[in-house]
């Protein structure tokens, strides 16, 4: 059976669950955020739960859809300061999947928990800023032989079933706590979970809601009171 993120329930260091989908544009933006937060606790614990933004989708963009996307990711651009290429627009026919990169970091979280953050990022910049169609299996698994891991191992448990079953365990774990919306990132207390931020926001922002988390879990756990 395959299985989905597990969430420790003792812990004595942050524990953060972020839900993401690689092919998200705000996920792209949140990243240089997330990551100064990361790297200002570098005990933290961080689990990837794969959100699904658009799996399974199987229809070609039209020139429509096309154009609202450029047009939120420059909303995007604007609130990140990140580079766009809209080279995979571009492509004729091209089918906007986000399952095969979903699959794809949960096969790097399978193969290499350390290294799936960092392969995520590089997912999203293949994508966003060098334009290359990270929809495509052979795509991911280049961007996978650059971020470390061995090309064709990857390739081949990409398309094994295991991690097919594995990415719809993360979605539906997505489902089943009710986000809705990427990036959504959370902090677990034991069997808690708090909601940190579901949207953009800045590095700052973020710290400052997991302080007001803490200290209302102190608080109530000063008070003998389980947090909730």
């Amino acid at each position: 059976m395959a299985r989905g993120p597990e969430f420790s329930r003792n812990e004595t260091f942050m524990h953060l669950l972020y839900f993401a989908d690689p092919l998200c544009s705000w996920c792209y933006g949140f990243a240089p955020e997330l990551t100064k937060l990361l790297e200002r606790h570098p005990d933290a614990r961080l689990d990837l739960v794969m959100g699904g933004l658009r799996p399974y989708n199987t229809k070609p963009t039209t020139p429509e859809f096309k154009a609202m996307l450029r047009e939120h990711w420059r909303h995007v651009a604007t609130a990140s300061g990140l580079p766009f290429s809209e080279a995979a627009l571009d492509r004729a026919g091209f089918i906007y999947d986000t399952e095969p990169a979903c699959r794809a970091v949960v096969t790097a979280r399978d193969m290499d928990v350390a290294k799936a953050y960092p392969y995520l990022k590089a997912v999203q910049r293949a994508f966003y800023r060098d334009g290359r169609d990270a929809t495509s299996g052979d795509v991911l698994a280049e961007i996978a032989a650059e971020a470390g891991y061995e090309r064709d191992t990857f390739r081949m448990n990409l398309d094994a079933e295991l991690m097919r079953e594995e990415v719809k365990a993360d979605f539906a774990t997505t489902q089943t706590l009710g986000v809705s919306g990427f990036p959504t990132l959370g902090v677990s207390y034991g069997a808690q979970l708090f909601l940190v931020t579901s949207g953009y926001v800045t590095d700052d922002v973020l710290e400052y809601r997991l302080a007001e988390i803490d200290k209302r879990v102190q608080e109530k756990g000063s008070r003998g009171d389980a947090p909730g």
